[in-house]
């Protein structure tokens, strides 16, 4: 490798772009259009990045596999900032071997903490843990161990564990500062304050608070009957029931936990969970049915039972009742939960991030661009979507993945 090279892969590795394109800017050979490729990503100009890695990765013959494999690490690197979810990760896992068998273990890892990123934006944290297994922290430097933290931090956090996440953000902004990269000691400053942030609402005894997520923890496992609208489900400590398919039994049990230790009255149950305005026999009909099987669902948690004038919730035990609501009550919060990180993200990958089919995200996208809430940008197969930071409005309960302590 000539100097000019060496010096530019100097540069990138600080964090100087510009530098690193004084050196090679005017140069087609496969290694300085990586380096070139590289530098135009950390500018932001990822489709131009993209067409020089791959020149790159075909300049390299067949006796350069390492070459052409940190190539496509590059590749996915600006797949998973620009979140093309779609982008084959199979390549990857492949580019990621091939660098193991030669030995190159530092972008090894890095591919490792790329395939968890990735894994961590769909809501597969165990797979994202099982990846992140297999790096040794202790032979990274100060950048790749940041990112190596920041991704073990974002899986506590989706976990509720708190006190996991804070010493792995520590962690990652004692790598961010021996690295002296400006821009990576913002990131993760950034990601940190998630645990500063007002995470949900909670509504208990008529009253309502904000919550940060130390004391949603602290909530999940006091012992109560949570009704959690975050999440669409009821629990108390490990004992959970999920109504997330069921919306009109999760909007009936909400209503009680919210009344809770009051009872509600009929006319409310049937307004909340039907939008009923003229009440009349079928309606009273269907939610004597639909409270019986409410009373099925949380039969290991509570009961239902009767009043004079409605119903009334009644865990067992002597357990208080909270509702947990999200910080704003909106439609489509989950998918404002995903924009709300700041980046572009193209309709397929939401759909993919929520499971949910495209067109049901199309629907969804324009209804909150009718209401300003998101803009699109660009147009066609190229278009993005992006919201500007909201005020008080936390991710983490929102977001894909399993339930805490599963």
């Amino acid at each position: 490798m000539d100097s000019l090279i060496t010096a530019a892969a100097r540069a990138l590795a600080a964090g100087d772009p510009l530098g690193a394109l004084k050196r090679v800017a005017l140069r087609d050979d496969p290694s300085a259009l990586a380096l070139r490729g590289i530098a135009m990503a950390q500018l932001g100009d990822f489709i131009r990045a993209k067409a020089l890695l791959k020149s790159a990765a075909r300049g390299f013959g067949p006796r350069q596999a390492v070459a052409r494999a940190r190539c496509i690490v590059a590749e996915a690197e600006i797949a998973i900032v620009s979140r093309d979810l779609s982008w084959p990760m199979k390549a990857l896992d492949a580019a990621r071997l091939t660098l193991e068998t030669h030995g190159d273990h530092l972008n090894a890892a890095h591919a490792r903490n790329l395939g968890a990123r990735r894994l961590l934006l769909i809501g597969r944290l165990d797979e994202a843990e099982h990846l992140l297994d297999g790096i040794e922290p202790g032979q990274l430097t100060p950048s790749p161990r940041a990112a190596h933290e920041l991704a073990l931090a974002g899986i506590a956090v989706r976990r509720l564990r708190t006190e996991a996440a804070a010493a792995a953000f520590e962690r990652a902004m004692e790598a961010a500062r021996a690295s002296g990269i400006p821009a990576l000691i913002l990131e993760v400053e950034n990601a940190a304050a998630v645990l500063h942030a007002p995470a949900a609402r909670l509504l208990t005894d008529g009253e309502e608070r904000a919550l940060r997520l130390n004391e949603v923890e602290r909530l999940l496992a006091s012992g109560a009957l949570v009704i959690d609208a975050c999440r669409n489900l009821v629990r108390r400590e490990a004992t959970v029931c999920s109504l997330a398919t069921r919306p009109v039994l999760f909007a009936l049990a909400r209503a009680l936990g919210e009344a809770w230790p009051g009872d509600v009255s009929r006319q409310a149950l049937l307004a909340r969970a039907f939008g009923a305005r003229h009440v009349d026999e079928s309606h009273r009909a269907r939610l004597r049915v639909e409270i019986g099987r409410l009373r099925e669902e949380l039969r290991p948690l509570a009961d239902i039972k009767a009043t004079s004038d409605g119903f009334r919730l009644a865990p067992h035990g002597k357990h208080k009742v909270a509702v947990l609501a999200p910080p704003v009550d909106e439609r489509h919060a989950t998918m404002q939960a995903l924009l709300a990180d700041g980046e572009a993200w193209s309709s397929s990958a939401l759909a993919i991030a929520l499971d949910a089919s495209a067109r049901t995200v199309q629907r969804a996208l324009e209804e909150l661009a009718a209401q300003g809430k998101v803009l699109p940008i660009g147009r066609g197969r190229a278009r993005r979507w992006v919201v500007p930071p909201v005020a008080a409005f936390p991710t983490v309960l929102l977001l894909p993945g399993p339930l805490p302590n599963e």
